[in-house]
Formats: structure tokens, sequence, C-alpha cells
């Protein structure tokens, strides 16, 4: 099994023929470095892969240095692709689809997001908070819900970055695999009103504050404050 195998089974046919055509593409050259690949709604429609699968082969070939994605930009094929795949042809069997609910997921996050602001109050660096500053700025600036929850999932990610603890940026990036998946997107789609979004991001801005003050217990209460209230509006709980 190649190291393309390994790391991005997939299960669905759409998912097999788009990741064997972007493998071909990138090694004939006819996507050469520094070209745009199609937006993943048009690769979901041309293949018949959900949008969620159509991520986790991008995501697969980003791991392995092929491409890079910039959000509001695109995805492009990085120089020295085609020199860099670890195999001559692309075979993914199956993806990996994390079969995680959207309400397993939240219990799951209110257990181990609020562990994070001690390590985080203790550990982060300066560039941690740029960082979650920038994620706070770009989701207030989001133009759609896509937009918003992207940069949603990217600063809760940061805080587990800014631990300086592998863990929980391993059980972040679980959590923003099930947070692509269709159902949560759906949820968040009907649950998200302007003023819901208002409070969330007056929550960011209250748990990153506090976590600059270096306190860690009224971090964590906001953090559980918020995470709740996303529970409560997704599924009146």
């Amino acid at each position: 099994m190649s190291d393309i195998e390994a790391k991005s089974p997939v299960r669905a046919a759409g998912a097999k023929a788009l990741a064997a055509y972007l493998h071909d593409e990138i090694a004939s050259g006819r996507m050469r470095d520094g070209i745009k690949l199609p937006a993943e709604r048009q690769l979901s429609e041309q293949f018949g892969a959900s949008r969620g699968s159509v991520r986790r082969v991008l995501q697969g070939l980003k791991e392995l240095g092929l491409i890079t994605q910039t959000v509001g930009s695109g995805t492009f094929v990085l120089p020295g692709a085609a020199r860099a795949l670890p195999a001559p042809e692309l075979v993914i069997d199956e993806i990996s689809e994390t079969q995680t609910s959207p309400a397993e997921l939240m219990e799951a996050r209110l257990l181990i997001e609020p562990l994070m602001p001690k390590l985080i109050a203790r550990n982060a660096t300066s560039s941690d908070f740029a960082r979650m500053m920038e994620c706070i700025d770009r989701s207030e600036a989001a133009q759609t819900v896509e937009e918003f929850e992207h940069w949603d999932g990217e600063l809760h990610r940061t805080f587990a970055m800014a631990t300086h603890n592998s863990f929980f940026l391993k059980v972040l990036e679980l959590t923003n695999r099930v947070r692509e998946q269709g159902e949560w997107g759906r949820l968040k789609r009907h649950s998200l009103t302007p003023e819901r979004r208002k409070e969330y991001e007056a929550q960011h801005r209250a748990i990153v504050e506090a976590l600059r003050d270096r306190d860690a217990e009224q971090a964590g209460q906001v953090l559980i404050g918020h995470l709740r209230q996303i529970q409560h509006n997704l599924f009146g709980i």
C-alpha cells in the first residue's frame, strides 16, 4: 500500500475517480506547477462525490505536499508536485469517513475542550494569540456561513495548537473532519441566525481576551458557556 493509500483511503467510487484524475493530471503535467484546481463544488458535481469526500482527497494531497489551499483564493498545485508523487499511480480504496454524529461531537467537545485553557494560559506564545485574532477577524468578516464556519473551526484548532500538546491538536483535527460533513453544515445553516452569530463572535473575543490575560478559569467558563449555547442552538437541549 502506498503512502497515499494509507493516508487517504476512499470509499465512494466518485472519490476514487477524483483521486485518480488529480493524480494523473499532476503526474502528466497537465496540472502544472501553480495551476488552480477547480472549486470543490465543481469537483463534487463532476465526480459524483460528496463535498466531504472531495475535501478528504484534497487533504490527502495537501499532506503529501502536492497542493496548497488558501481560503478565498482556492487550491493550487505546488512547485515540483509531479516529481514528488510517491507512486506512479494513485489507487485509493476507501475513505475513512468518520461516523460521529453532530450530537456526539458536541458531547465530546464539552468534555475535552474545557481542558485546554490551563495549558494555553501556561504555554501560548505571542504568535499563537496573533493567529487567534486573525481567525476572529476573518470569521467576523465572513460573507457566508461556510466561510464563518471555516474560521470558527480554525479558531478552535488554534486553541489546540496553543496548548503545545499534540494530543489536543489531533482531537481538534478529528473535530473539524466531523464539521466538514453535510449534516453538521445543514444544522449550522439552519441554526446560525445573525443574532446568534454575533453572540458567538462576542464569546470568541471574550475567550481570547481571558487567555491573553492568562486567566484560565475565566477562559474556561466562557468556553463552556459558548459550547453549551452551540449545543442548545443546534439541538434544543
